[in-house]
């Protein structure tokens, strides 16, 4: 069912460290992966957090020029994969870039997307994805732009476009 509002454990409204630049970053509320290490465990329960309408958060973010991007953290934002593509669409409007941090994998992604599920909308319209669960074994902290080694930096419209998974070179 679609609905103009999305379930938010929080909201960071000036980050360096979600992408590159200035940032909005909005973290989901719900997720089914329970990492070990898990940065944000408060925003597993599906039930917490609270919802926040869809406009007044792109209103808000026409109001600070200072934003060069949006970065979707979580929980995990294909959880609710409607709502997040309905920002990340309006978002784009504005000549915004749109990153997204998941545990599930691109592949896993595509295979997995149906009309049901929202992950194609949401997909095409975020243009870098941070795919794959937090390893805490693998866990870096000299990393940029992700937690883990496992974890990949991926262009998402070049890899749909050259069916094969084109990972962003982040070392910077």
């Amino acid at each position: 069912m679609r609905t103009n509002l999305v379930r938010l454990a929080g909201i960071a409204y000036e980050s360096l460290v979600n992408g590159p630049g200035l940032r909005r970053v909005f973290f989901a509320q719900g997720c089914k992966h329970n990492c070990k290490g898990c940065f944000n465990p408060s925003t597993h329960n599906f039930e917490g957090g609270e919802l926040k309408s869809i406009d007044e958060i792109v209103d808000d973010i026409k109001n600070n020029t200072m934003i060069k991007g949006i970065t979707f953290s979580g929980g995990d934002p294909f959880e609710q994969a409607e709502e997040f593509s309905m920002i990340a669409k309006k978002v784009k409007n504005l000549g915004l870039n749109v990153w997204c941090y998941t545990g599930y994998t691109f592949e896993y992604i595509l295979e997995s997307m149906n009309n049901d599920n929202g992950w194609n909308k949401l997909l095409n319209n975020i243009d870098v994805l941070v795919d794959g669960k937090f390893d805490e074994d693998k866990k870096d902290s000299k990393l940029k732009f992700r937690g883990s080694s496992n974890q990949r930096i991926i262009d998402v419209k070049r890899s749909i476009s050259l069916k094969k998974v084109v990972i962003l070179n982040m070392t910077n």
